[in-house]
């Protein structure tokens, strides 16, 4: 595949899991950056490769080749950021965009030992699963802060937005991946929470608790 081919496979995929009966090309478009019309051109290339399931007016999907395509970019990605963040010591802020330019890179080889010299890792540094050579991944259960019940301690597993901006505000308030966290209080209004981070009390919005993943301690 082409690195743009490699770019709309990982887009679908991700699209996939919200939308598992098809992504429009619509949505598609809007995560690329382009018009719809280019996506469509892109979707019957991806259709001649086996990779998608295409009909027009009708929803893509991946077939079994496009999504363990997908989970080998995927993996390469969140390997990468692993590389990165523990071996090199850049901030988890700093990796995503340097990761989207090595998940291109094609030999398996070169990921298999990245993978063993890492010591296999099952998630990267914003908490997602590492796929393995297999397309297999460990899935835990989680839900978001916004859904947490009072008084109860959980443990912060992931983040669904990893933009720069999230996550260094994330690391103004001193919250991490495995930072205990109890929701004190909720504001009926707009969603807001008081909670407790290490023993810390802290307000945040319901966008900040949407965003955030956990699970019981």
């Amino acid at each position: 595949m082409t690195q743009s081919e490699e770019n709309y496979i990982k887009v679908i995929y991700h699209l996939n899991e919200a939308s598992p009966k098809g992504v429009n090309t619509n949505a598609i478009a809007l995560m690329m950056e382009t018009k719809a019309s280019s996506v469509t051109d892109m979707l019957k290339k991806l259709a001649d490769k086996e990779l998608v399931d295409y009909q027009k007016y009708q929803g893509v999907t991946l077939t079994e080749n496009g999504q363990l395509a997908a989970k080998m970019i995927i993996r390469k990605h969140r390997l990468w950021e692993v590389f990165l963040v523990k071996k090199l010591g850049f901030a988890w802020d700093e990796v995503h965009e340097i990761a989207e330019e090595l998940e291109h890179i094609k030999s398996e080889k070169l990921i298999d030992k990245l993978d063993a010299y890492l010591e296999f890792p099952g998630f990267d540094p914003h908490g997602d699963p590492i796929p393995n050579r297999k397309g297999e991944m460990i899935l835990t259960h989680k839900l978001v802060l916004s859904e947490a019940a009072s008084d109860e301690n959980y443990i912060c597993v992931g983040v669904k937005n990893s933009s720069a901006d999230f996550l260094q505000y994330l690391d103004k308030q001193n919250i991490s991946l495995g930072s205990v966290i109890k929701v004190i209080g909720k504001e009926a209004f707009d969603g807001s929470l008081q909670i407790t981070v290490e023993n810390k009390d802290l307000v945040i919005s319901n966008k900040i608790a949407e965003n955030l993943f956990i699970k019981k301690q």
